[in-house]
């Protein structure tokens, strides 16, 4: 028997709306967005590359699968109807969408997915995208040679998909990515980095090196009635100062900012009413070694040093507010937080009793690896160090290269490290980091081995109702911030910039700067070279 979830209902989990695009949408007009994040684009082939700064483009003119609902904080169907799901969990039918079609005319079907996963899965050709489709039975094979064809993967018909997973779960997560975005299977490979095709709101219509892209309305856009801007000039600008001042200029609709930039902006009276803020999937944090410092297998200890370091001192004075609390592990954006949950309070005569009761009344030392990073790096330390004396603890910044960061954490050579951890968007995946069977080189960087926390991860794992699913996930968050494995600091406050005429962003948690082009519009009060 299978399980149908329509479209629409998917949907109905999240519609709510940002208060300034309550009025009534506006048609036409250039939006000139900005990619932040380098000073050139690498390809226009958005399968070769795993940067966000070729995702923007990726976002006006293809089309996954599954798409990020920033409102629900959940994937829903993007490139289908409706899913049928076997009662295992394993298979999943797409009944794709007919009115779906290509910007050269090509009608979507079950084809371009094989044809796109396929590409995706062979090994040689070592695209980013093939460590998402793992999920599907029979990748591995395809991509080493092994078989000829996916056996996850099944055409019914033109409209038509069967795929079939290694294990029961939520492929949406995986198949949203940009780098899974579906390609006509009639168009040359190589035309995708030079003049790609998709099934996205915009087309295609230049590209100038350096400087930026352009992308058109598509007329044949499978959503009724969007996109609802002309044309969207995908504009390079990775120096902040150079956003800053184009932004006052209005010569830009949208701004990334920085801490320094952040705090300017909300002091001016001007400004400081247009900024979108939301707490992006990352979570900062010191990870304690429970192999390497004796103490750190007491919980106790662990939480002492969660009650004495005053988090909110912290991230005022040092990460000038850009920054939300830490609560746990998952972020404010994860489908499986906890709202109720309360974070660590500042409470150094906590700290002492429950170092007393662990029977490190005189304290103990370790020493903290850090990069240069001034958000979650040696200044970091730094400000930890009268705080955490204060209980009689003792701590030393250990400094390293930011390149050699992520090796030396997955060796397991520190006592502690201060890092910043993607925590999102599927919590399944994430919570896997504290489960005792996740080898420390994978993300179990702390050595946590629990046999309670492993039976809530692992029913978690089984469960195939996904609403049963996320309250166990939610209750293994909870667990791991009693178990407080790592110390709690924050959550990345990703801020934007829009000017008042701009219309439909979202908060979107996996990556603020990722917007939905097809949803946003401009008033009449844009300049009149942008209307």
């Amino acid at each position: 028997m299978f399980k149908t979830l329509s479209l629409a209902a998917v949907l109905s989990l999240g519609t709510a709306t940002l208060a300034w695009s309550a009025d009534e949408p506006r048609h036409g007009g250039t939006f000139n967005f900005t990619a932040p994040y380098g000073s050139a684009f690498s390809t226009l082939d958005t399968h070769s590359s795993p940067n966000i700064q070729e995702q923007f483009l990726t976002f006006a003119i293809h089309r996954s699968l599954y798409s990020w609902d920033s409102n629900a904080n959940k994937p829903v169907l993007e490139l289908a109807d409706s899913v049928d799901v076997s009662d295992d969990g394993t298979t999943y039918t797409y009944h794709l969408k007919k009115n779906a079609v290509f910007h050269n005319g090509k009608p979507l079907t079950a084809d371009d997915f094989i044809f796109t996963y396929e590409r995706l899965a062979t090994a040689s050709n070592a695209l980013s995208g093939a460590s998402y489709l793992s999920i599907i039975k029979g990748v591995e094979e395809f991509g080493s040679g092994a078989a000829t064809e996916i056996a996850g993967l099944k055409k019914i018909d033109d409209n038509t998909l069967e795929v079939t997973l290694n294990a029961a779960g939520n492929p949406g997560f995986n198949l949203m990515e940009a780098t899974t975005a579906i390609y006509p299977s009639d168009v040359p490979l190589e035309q995708q980095a030079i003049n790609p095709v998709g099934l996205g709101a915009f087309k295609f219509k230049e590209h100038i090196p350096g400087s930026q892209i352009v992308v058109e309305r598509f007329d044949d856009y499978y959503e009724e009635g969007r996109p609802y801007l002309d044309r969207v000039n995908i504009i390079v600008m990775a120096e902040g100062s150079a956003r800053d001042v184009a932004f006052r200029n209005k010569e830009i609709d949208v701004s990334i900012l920085g801490p320094v930039q952040y705090s300017a902006y909300q002091a001016d009276p001007e400004l400081k009413d247009n900024l979108l803020e939301v707490a992006e999937t990352f979570t900062r944090n010191i990870g304690f070694s429970q192999t390497q410092v004796e103490a750190f297998k007491d919980k106790r200890v662990r939480q002492a040093i969660n009650y004495a370091i005053n988090s909110d001192l912290i991230i005022e004075r040092l990460v000038k507010g850009k920054a939300v609390r830490a609560t746990s592990w998952l972020p404010l954006g994860s489908p499986a937080f906890d709202s109720e949950a309360k974070p660590y309070p500042y409470d150094p005569e906590k700290a002492k009793e429950l170092l007393k009761e662990a029977g490190y009344e005189d304290g103990f030392e370790f020493e903290v690896t850090a990069t240069p990073n001034e958000s979650w790096g040696v200044p970091i330390v730094e400000a930890i160090l009268p705080m955490l004396a204060e209980v009689g603890v003792t701590v030393r910044p250990r400094p390293i290269e930011s390149a050699a960061l992520g090796s030396t954490v997955q060796s397991g050579n520190f006592q502690a490290y201060i890092w910043s951890n993607l925590t999102g968007p599927d919590p399944l995946t994430v919570m896997r980091c504290f489960w005792s069977q996740t080898p420390q080189s994978a993300c179990n960087y702390t050595a946590y081995s629990n046999p309670e926390y492993d039976k809530i991860y692992e029913a978690a794992r089984a469960e195939r109702d996904p609403d049963k699913q996320l309250e166990l996930l939610k209750q293994a968050n909870n667990f791991i911030q009693e178990e407080a494995p790592i110390w709690f600091f924050n959550y990345n406050k990703a801020v934007m910039a829009h000017q008042p005429w701009v219309h439909g962003l979202v908060p979107n948690a996996t990556e603020l700067a990722l917007q939905p082009y097809d949803d946003i519009w401009i008033d009449d009060t844009a300049p009149e070279s942008r209307k």
